[in-house]
């Protein structure tokens, strides 16, 4: 099962030349779920290879400009195109007012459309996967989101059981899923002579906007990639706590103090190059990198390696970056 990151929009508050505003794109098998969707974000999906796909689901984090405007026009598109795929909106506490002014913007749609509000703490349940809430500092109803994946049985040993006589087929399944087989001359094999244990998944955490929290760390301890705002450098802490953002190297502590493996640094402020950025959060948590919009974060089951960035992933041409620079 395929899981990564396209990053659509990697800029905060404004947008560069070549930074859009914010919209994270994570795939998971046939699963394609939006978080954020900023001015432009439409477009942002039809200059890479995603394209402007039928997403189901769409997960804001919070409430301002530079993380919502493209709903209108991504909503309208929708519709004029004839769409009838029901579509479901969550956010924090107010999405409902929000999406009840947008209305007038975006008018009638040719397909269902649903707005759940989500408070700090709830799951959602997927099919071999969850999706939890936690929440963040940014001083408006806002919240981060966890793709949590259950466990996996562990590796079937087909050596062993050949040699317990397990046939091929369905007793072989039963003992995968756990249960006990009993084989035609009547001898009993369980589920942990022939399965090692079980598998961990994967976890990936984005905080969307926030200043240095506790329940971020809570929500990130052992993740495999924390996108992570990093709005300031430790010159302009002051403004960070001000607006209540984090600098890189606050989010670089975040990173190191929840052990994760991979930490992705967005909402970069037009003050800034990515190298500054990256420099910065490095010093504190080497396993760093900054995206660039269409960049890609693959996510591979632990026991097949670590979390890399490539870049320009979502572009027709694809690079493995072994050390990625901003």
């Amino acid at each position: 099962m395929d899981l990564d990151v396209v990053f659509l929009g990697t800029s905060g508050s404004t947008p560069t030349a070549q930074r859009a505003l914010s919209a994270t794109l994570v795939r998971r098998g046939g699963n394609r779920l939006l978080f954020d969707c900023a001015e432009g974000t439409q477009r942002q999906l039809l200059r890479c290879d995603v394209g402007l796909v039928e997403l189901e689901e769409i997960f804001l984090t919070h409430f301002h400009a530079d993380h919502y405007l493209g709903l209108p026009g991504m909503l309208k598109t929708y519709s004029l195109r004839g769409r009838k795929l029901p579509l479901t909106m969550y956010g924090p506490r107010g999405l409902r007012e929000l999406l009840g002014n947008l209305r007038r913007i975006f008018g009638r749609l040719s397909y269902p459309f649903e707005a759940v509000e989500l408070e700090p703490g709830e799951q959602l349940e997927r099919d071999g996967y969850r999706l939890e809430t936690f929440a963040v500092t940014h001083g408006v109803s806002a919240v981060g989101y966890a793709l949590v994946e259950s466990a996996r049985p562990g590796r079937f040993d087909v050596e062993t059981a050949d040699r317990l006589g397990v046939p091929d087929g369905p007793a072989r399944g039963l003992l995968q899923r756990g249960e006990s087989v009993t084989l035609a001359d009547g001898k009993e094999v369980t589920a942990d002579e022939v399965v090692g244990p079980a598998r961990d998944g994967r976890k990936l955490v984005l905080t969307g906007d926030t200043a240095p929290a506790a329940s971020v760390v809570e929500a990130a301890t052992g993740a495999d990639v924390l996108i992570h705002e990093a709005t300031f450098l430790a010159g302009e802490r002051d403004r960070a706590r001000e607006t209540q953002h984090s600098t890189a190297g606050e989010a670089a502590l975040a990173a190191r103090e929840a052990g994760v493996k991979l930490l992705a640094l967005t909402h970069v402020s037009t003050r800034y190059f990515g190298h500054e950025v990256v420099d910065e959060a490095r010093e504190l948590f080497p396993e760093t990198v900054v995206p660039r919009d269409f960049d890609v974060i693959e996510i591979p089951f632990p026991e097949r390696g670590l979390p890399g960035l490539v870049r320009a992933g979502a572009r027709s041409s694809r690079a493995r970056v072994g050390s990625p620079e901003a």
